[in-house]
């Protein structure tokens, strides 16, 4: 009867995909309309082209996507935006990302990669402009309306300005994996419940009676 082990790796499976990836397709015309004229009225909106934002949404497609953060910390101790505090810029900064990387991972996301810059540009050209950042984090969201239901969700309606007090400034663009050597999460978790299932069924017949 061990064999009914099995049974659990495809329901497992089942559930995790349930969780990760986008059910519902792509966003409607009217779902678009209705996030802009939510957008429009944040306090962090006008950090973004709202012309931009919406032709991303209007191409969506459903498929998941990995936004591209390129941040500089402020280097001295910046001001608490709520108590005044004195602290460093990614202390501030974790004050935000812990909730919102929570929220994110409820929602199918999750962090994908993060750097901290060690040198300076040491290839470049036609990039005058570009004065550097000293960080870069990948942030994976299962479907844009995902994203855009964290932007609009009010436990972050305030969160901008602790972006703001710790950012100097910043670059954010959304990407899609065309290569990569980690062990993505679809992957990873079959092959754990695989591994999993033969460890309780070689574990059975060592010490059945």
């Amino acid at each position: 009867m061990i064999w009914k082990i099995w049974i659990l790796v495809p329901i497992c499976y089942g559930l995790f995909s349930l969780w990760y990836f986008n059910w519902k397709g792509p966003l409607t015309p009217e779902e678009v309309d209705g996030f802009m004229a939510s957008f429009d009225q944040l306090e962090g909106s006008k950090h973004t082209n709202a012309a931009t934002f919406r032709k991303f949404l209007e191409e969506d497609d459903g498929g998941e996507f990995v936004m591209l953060n390129q941040v500089h910390l402020h280097s001295d101790e910046v001001s608490h935006p709520v108590t005044g505090k004195a602290m460093g810029s990614s202390e501030l900064l974790a004050e935000y990302f812990a909730p919102f990387a929570l929220a994110l991972l409820k929602r199918g996301g999750h962090p994908v990669f993060q750097a901290r810059t060690v040198g300076g540009n040491i290839d470049s050209w036609n990039a005058e402009a570009n004065v550097g950042f000293n960080g870069t984090a990948m942030m994976r969201y299962k479907s844009r309306r995902d994203l855009v239901e964290l932007v609009l969700d009010p436990a972050f309606a305030d969160s901008h300005i602790y972006k703001l007090a710790a950012i100097e400034r910043t670059v954010s663009y959304p990407t899609r994996m065309t290569m990569s050597i980690a062990l993505r999460p679809p992957v990873a978790i079959m092959l754990v419940l695989v591994l999993l299932a033969s460890l309780v069924q070689n574990l059975f017949f060592i010490f059945r009676p």
